[in-house]
């Protein structure tokens, strides 16, 4: 949608996509936004044990 920016469950949601198509580093990815996004950290925590791939984002940039 134009104009409107991506949520957690966006994030989520194109993660299980991606999970669901073979693509799990790009689901990792999405996942650990969706995890950012979560206000909860146990919420946060769960959403990031359903896609146990290892990060890739650098962290020192």
């Amino acid at each position: 949608m134009p104009g409107r920016t991506p949520d957690g469950f966006d994030f989520l949601d194109a993660a299980y996509e991606m999970a669901a198509a073979g693509r799990p580093t790009l689901a990792r990815l999405l996942a650990e936004e969706a995890a950012t996004l979560a206000p909860d950290p146990d919420e946060a925590a769960h959403i990031l044990h359903d896609f146990p791939n290892h990060s890739l984002r650098l962290k020192d940039c």
